[in-house]
């Protein structure tokens, strides 16, 4: 308990950074200069008000020096880090498979948030992240399907690639070429059979929310909708529970 109580201590001030890299990437800012700021007067931030969670509490969600509203994206995604880190800790305990996959989690959340705010999957982000998760399968010989190894993500980003390039290349721009390489990464970094389960599971949450905002009437059935914040957090599901997700499938046919 003790260990899983720092990863989520970690996962809070990680969570701080990431909110730096969702602000700065999609405008091709740097993600180390110029220091924290706000966004609307500029003021550069002392660490008071860096504090993950408590600085947003403390105040009131809003900048000390001019009072512009704080996003509430920063917190959610301060708590959000935290809890993934802690529930990777407790799966993974403090092998060698925590350090990567908690990698992963980071270059998802940023994948899902940037998607879902701007409508973009930044190569900037997925290329190093192909990079890493080839070089990850060296290492972690249980990765997908038993005893294939680096072969199982080489599998994995293949099929993950070339699955979403069909729907990519019909749909006439319906989906963008970001969401096949991130499907690419995804492959990459949770191997095969376990990409197939990403992609069917991005698919139905998708589908299903599609379906219910158009019922509602919030969303026309010609807007669309990113499908990559699907992809970030079916791949998380997937590089969690997709062993016992397999096993069920396998045993029903």
């Amino acid at each position: 308990m003790t260990a899983i109580a720092l990863f989520a201590l970690l996962g809070l001030a990680v969570g701080s950074f990431l909110n730096v890299c969702c602000d700065r990437l999609p405008l091709r800012q740097s993600i180390i200069s110029p220091p924290s700021h706000c966004g609307l007067c500029g003021k550069k931030l002392k660490v008071v008000d860096l504090v993950p969670i408590f600085s947003y509490l403390w105040l009131r969600g809003h900048c000390r020096y001019c009072g512009a509203r704080i996003p509430l994206r920063l917190p959610l995604l301060e708590v959000g880090t935290a809890l993934l880190f802690a529930l990777l800790c407790w799966h993974y305990g403090l092998g060698p498979q925590l350090p990567m996959a908690l990698i992963y989690a980071c270059i998802f959340l940023v994948v899902f948030v940037i998607d879902l705010e701007h409508g973009l999957i930044l190569d900037i982000v997925v290329y190093p992240g192909m990079v890493l998760a080839l070089i990850f399968s060296f290492f972690w010989p249980e990765l997908g399907w038993p005893g294939l190894g680096v072969l199982s993500a080489l599998l994995g980003g293949a099929i993950g690639f070339g699955l979403m390039l069909v729907p990519y290349l019909v749909s006439g721009g319906g989906m963008g070429g970001g969401d096949v390489k991130l499907a690419g990464l995804i492959g990459l970094a949770i191997g095969f059979p376990y990409v197939l389960i990403a992609l069917l599971t991005a698919i139905i949450t998708a589908g299903v929310l599609a379906i219910a905002l158009v019922a509602s009437r919030r969303r026309s059935r010609k807007q669309t909708i990113p499908f990559g914040p699907f992809l970030a957090a079916a791949a998380m599901v997937a590089l969690v529970w997709g062993h016992p997700i397999a096993n069920w499938v396998i045993g029903i046919f």
